[in-house]
């Protein structure tokens, strides 16, 4: 007994090494060793890339694919599940009124922030570059954004073929997320105006969603692995010398995104009586996610899962609120980098904006938000913006050096504003948890991992969502 107790002992990892945010740091640390000793191996990393370069970046790109995978059944589901969800929410109204208006507060902050600091730090200025030919400084047109919304199939899926240099097609297929959200939309409100005779279509839909969230779960826990060569591939590509040649532009987003997330983020919620420090421990499991994965999509199962067990929002409402944050909430790649990138590539080619041009920014991130819909990348969101201020799109190009670095800090403070909203509409409402808000994390991701507590929490939640009693006695 004592042979097998002392096997047991040794065998145990401690506490800390279990931990996920621990991995993603050593995953991260790894990524950037494994980076370096790749650009010292030789050979260019996009046309002629090392052994290691091919293993890091094949490594990245199959966690973010597996994570791309999952993209289209995750939004339909979730978002029906999330519509049909508001049934069981006391004053459901209320609360999807006041989760938009609190995205469109929080985006008006981060892009005001963003046109300040282009203004301040001039990224662009002094190129002496001039302006193409074929500027012509009309703005572009918002028709082909609205029809856009409109799906051709069910599955908002399209296909090109095109002819490769050995002369064979090859066609690939994709799909338009923003497509799928109106879709899921539709459907989920169809449902709700259905009423009993949609419950099967629902209980279905919502089996669907819980058995893919959990195939994701297990994706997630494969992210310190997707960390290494996601980390490894962009250092190694990119390296300290492109980001340099961008330095300004770049320094001034981080700047942007740091000012977001670390002081306009504890303003609300220190202002709505809640904890910083609390807010912050128990978002940060989905912010490093995001940081690799730079998608918030890939990222919404774990923002869903501290919104609910670490922040205390009630299930009913992060299910309904999470999703479309995760779809329409942008703070990082709506608001505040087209709104720098507009004022970086007016400059860098002469160009004056004026005060109708700068309330044009603030319109198109704040409303326009959801062009991102939460895929990697904010290169729509960008060319949406260019063209309706009617700037140059080689300015597109132009910003494409850096735009995987920019990318992972873009996304994590995305799906920080898409924790912070609802837990805000949630205290403002009266229906916070503020006792699981509060508990102790103990290093852990979550407030405790046992799957009886869990249980527990989610019976909790859902009594408070449907019980209005308990609902005064959270407030």
């Amino acid at each position: 007994m004592t042979s097998t107790a002392s096997t047991n002992k040794v065998s145990k990892l401690p506490r800390w090494a279990s931990s996920f945010g621990v991995q993603i740091i050593a995953g991260l640390l790894a990524g950037l060793i494994l980076g370096l000793i790749a650009r010292q191996l030789g050979g260019d990393p996009k046309t002629d890339p090392n052994g290691l370069v091919t293993t890091l970046s094949t490594v990245g790109n199959s966690y973010v694919s597996i994570l791309k995978a999952a993209v289209v059944p995750l939004i339909f589901t979730a978002v029906v599940s999330s519509i049909a969800n508001l049934r069981e929410v006391t004053n459901a109204a209320r609360l999807a009124w006041n989760t938009l208006l609190w995205f469109a507060i929080t985006s008006l902050i981060a892009v005001t922030i963003g046109i300040a600091l282009g203004v301040l730090f001039q990224p662009g200025a002094g190129t002496g570059t001039a302006t193409p030919k074929e500027y012509t400084g009309k703005s572009g047109d918002w028709w082909a954004f609205l029809i856009g919304l409109f799906p051709s199939n069910f599955l908002g899926l399209s296909a090109s073929t095109k002819a490769a240099e050995s002369g064979a097609l090859t066609t690939s297929v994709s799909f338009n997320v923003l497509q799928i959200l109106v879709i899921a939309i539709v459907v989920g409100i169809a449902a709700l105006k259905v009423g009993k005779a949609a419950d099967p279509f629902l209980k279905l839909n919502g089996s669907a969603l819980a058995v893919i969230q959990k195939v994701l779960w297990w994706i997630i826990r494969l992210a310190p692995i997707g960390t290494v060569g996601l980390i490894g591939t962009a250092v190694a590509t990119y390296g300290w010398t492109t980001i340099g040649s961008l330095g300004k532009f770049t320094l001034a987003i981080y700047v942007g995104l740091a000012l977001v997330l670390f002081v306009v983020y504890p303003v609300l919620i220190k202002t709505h009586g809640l904890s910083i420090k609390q807010y912050f421990s128990g978002v940060w499991p989905a912010v490093q996610l995001a940081f690799v994965s730079r998608s918030s999509i890939g990222t919404l199962p774990l923002t869903q899962r501290v919104t609910e067990r670490n922040l205390g929002v009630p299930r009913a409402y992060a299910s309904f609120a999470v999703p479309l944050g995760a779809t329409t909430k942008m703070d990082g790649c709506a608001a505040i980098y087209p709104a720098i990138a507009a004022v970086f590539v007016a400059q860098f080619f002469g160009i004056q904006l004026d005060l109708g041009q700068y309330l044009l920014i603030v319109l198109v991130s704040v409303l326009g938000s959801a062009a991102t819909a939460g895929t990697t990348g904010a290169v729509v969101m960008l060319t949406l913006t260019l063209s309706t201020l009617g700037l140059p799109l080689a300015g597109v190009g132009l910003l494409l050096a850096v735009d995987p670095i920019l990318d992972m800090g873009r996304t994590a403070v995305n799906v920080a504003g898409q924790a912070l909203v609802p837990t805000i509409v949630s205290k403002r409402q009266g229906i916070l948890n503020e006792e699981l808000y509060n508990a102790p994390r103990n290093g852990n991701p979550f407030a405790d991992d046992s799957d009886d507590l869990l249980a527990d929490l989610n019976a909790a939640n859902s009594a408070d969502d449907v019980d209005p009693k308990r609902q005064a006695a959270n407030a």
